[in-house]
């Protein structure tokens, strides 16, 4: 099953980072969000990825064609047919990624339409390029795949910006709760799709407003609840709380943190 991830927003309230490169380029660690995310899928064993660009597509695409080059050991032997011997086995030697320019100002649904040619007739799975989850995705296919339906997002409950503190009749603190999650559920992305997606897209749409509610009026769109770790990066301060989860040693959306960088 191929994964397509939407790779090709402005960031604009990520300024600090995305005036020189698109968002799912922004580092944490040493690897951009985007490789963190399709390293969450690789886990899965779903290593096939379609990547929609749009602003700053071009960062994307230097950094996928030199990967195995800027992350490896290797040897030239400059002859008469200049070859290079890689010494590091690659972490991602088995991934499969297709880079397409789905265009600079493309709304999310019209870039999904756009790359329609890439995974026609099949169940596919997508997401955006810049949050970080801990979702099971071999349960969320269970549960699409038991519905029936044409799509599935996965829902969450997120954290709030400020702390809550519970306060006593007589004005004493009694409780200091750091950024407790809402009770309401927001949209956090991880789709399964099935191929009837397309119907309700065009290169115009925004996949959060005309298509999904045009789904869910149809009956044909299906929340799968994430009770786990969900975080965008829509902020610095957020980048900053994503970076530190890297350097625990234990990032919540990866079982194995084994790797190189």
């Amino acid at each position: 099953m191929k994964v397509v991830i939407l790779a090709g927003g402005l960031g604009t309230r990520l300024r600090e980072e995305t005036d020189i490169r698109p968002k799912p380029m922004v580092e944490i660690g040493e690897r951009p969000i985007i490789w963190h995310i399709m390293s969450h899928y690789a886990e899965a064993n779903f290593e096939e990825f379609i990547i929609c660009t749009g602003y700053k597509g071009e960062v994307i695409k230097e950094w996928f064609a030199n990967l195995r080059l800027l992350n490896s050991d290797f040897t030239v032997q400059y002859n008469e047919h200049a070859s290079i011997t890689y010494h590091d086995e690659l972490r991602e030697s088995d991934w499969k990624v297709t880079v397409s320019d789905t265009g600079a100002t493309t709304p999310t649904g019209g870039r999904i339409k756009k790359i329609e040619k890439y995974v026609r007739q099949e169940t596919f799975l997508c997401t955006y390029g810049d949050g970080l989850s801990d979702i099971d995705i071999t349960k969320l296919i269970d549960f699409h795949k038991s519905h029936g339906k044409i799509a599935t997002l996965t829902a969450v409950r997120p954290p709030t910006r400020f702390g809550v503190i519970e306060i006593s009749p007589d004005n004493g603190v009694n409780h200091f709760r750091e950024k407790p999650q809402t009770d309401g559920w927001v949209n956090a992305g991880f789709f399964v799709f099935e191929p009837g997606i397309f119907d309700y897209l065009s290169e115009d749409s925004i996949l959060e407003q005309g298509p999904l509610e045009k789904l869910a009026a149809d009956g044909q769109l299906m929340a799968f609840q994430h009770e786990g770790f969900w975080q965008p990066m829509d902020t610095f301060r957020e980048k900053l709380e994503l970076e530190e989860l890297w350097n625990s040693g234990t990032p919540p959306w990866l079982k194995n943190k084994l790797a190189k960088g």
